[in-house]
């Protein structure tokens, strides 16, 4: 029988609810003397630093790395705000991706045709579908660049945070986004800022000899600004979208209105081997932590997008997406996809809707 090792940190706020949540829908898949799933849970974000001092403490940093996936809730809060940026909770996201060397994050967009009345598109918009990918550089950019403060010649008070890209970190997640390109529709659209940032001219520059591999696939280029208004004018248009930290970080959260719910989107954050971390895009909303009404489904769909690009399997993934689905067709709704007509169910209750079909 095959054991998969899977780190988990549930984090803050909702994440410990949406988590239990996926991993009743895992545990539901587990197969008698073909696989099992080997849990461990560790201590990350605000929940680490109030039991140990640290965002992310060393031995649960070991873990992660002796796993075959990391399966993540969400981190942070109002609690934790006063901290050193050392010290706050989403710094455990970027040590963690940084030591994993998980420079890729895969955030499907992609609205199920039950939630439409969920999106606040015009219905000639939505009829034309929204099913992308956006494929964002995770280790580099402003996110990781020198920072810090000073004081000018005039003695005032100075904050700077620097982007900075190597031809290298372009060239890796240019070629995970023409690859998944070749898998979907062969269209990538490269998004920067190329008419003002230095950093931006070099991205396009290499994005243009990267497409002269991948002379199947078609590559066009968008100023960040415009490709936000063109995700609402029109998002059939897109297929994989390739961009910075910074753009990836604020476009994919637009992707979230466009479906309906940051609830329902999933994301992956992939590096050179099969191992990656899994975490649903929406933060840890600490104003409704507790009240059984957060949405499960895109944790539910991360744990799903893990036994794909992790686990090997494929099988496993389609049937949590199917069964997401008919949940969904069957009229069962959180708080934040509800509409009329339908049966508003609470964070465990949507889980158990989701398993039921799994069976």
């Amino acid at each position: 029988m095959t054991i998969f090792k899977v780190t988990v940190a549930k984090g803050d706020g909702i994440g410990p609810e949406v988590v239990d949540a996926a991993l009743q829908v895992l545990k539901a898949l587990e197969k008698k003397d073909v696989f099992s799933f080997s849990l461990q849970e560790i201590p990350i974000g605000g929940y680490a630093i109030d039991l140990c001092g640290e965002p992310l403490p060393a031995e649960a940093l070991d873990i992660c790395q002796g796993s075959d996936a990391v399966l993540l809730g969400a981190v942070g809060g109002s609690k934790w705000e006063d901290k050193k940026y050392a010290k706050k909770p989403e710094s455990a996201l970027l040590a963690l991706r940084k030591s994993l060397g998980l420079y890729a994050n895969l955030r499907p967009v992609k609205l199920f045709n039950e939630l439409e009345e969920a999106s606040p598109l015009k219905e000639e918009i939505i009829a034309r579908g929204i099913d992308l990918c956006i494929v964002r550089e995770l280790t580099g950019g402003i996110y990781f660049g020198p920072r810090g403060l000073r004081n000018n010649n005039q003695q005032e008070e100075e904050a700077y945070d620097t982007e900075l890209y190597s031809r290298k970190e372009i060239e890796r997640i240019g070629k995970v986004a023409f690859d998944l390109a070749r898998k979907r529709r062969a269209i990538v659209t490269s998004v920067d800022k190329a008419n003002v940032l230095e950093s931006s001219r070099l991205w396009r520059k290499v994005m243009e000899e990267l497409a002269a591999g991948y002379p199947d696939v078609t590559l066009n280029h968008m100023y960040v600004d415009n490709a936000a208004m063109q995700l609402i004018r029109d998002p059939a248009q897109f297929d994989v979208i390739v961009t910075s930290n910074l753009f990836g970080d604020i476009l994919s959260d637009q992707g979230g209105t466009l479906i309906g719910s940051l609830g329902m989107l999933p994301s992956a954050s992939m590096g050179l081997n099969r191992r990656g971390m899994f975490e649903p895009v929406h933060g840890s909303a600490p104003d409704i932590a507790g009240k059984e009404i957060a949405n499960p489904l895109g944790t539910i769909l991360s744990a799903a997008m893990m036994l794909r690009l992790s686990l090997g399997l494929e099988h496993e993934a389609q049937k949590i997406e199917h069964a997401v689905q008919r949940a969904l067709k069957n009229g069962y709704r959180t708080a934040d996809i509800m509409n009329d007509g339908m049966q508003l169910v609470g964070t465990k209750a949507m889980s158990e809707a989701v398993i039921r079909e799994l069976n």
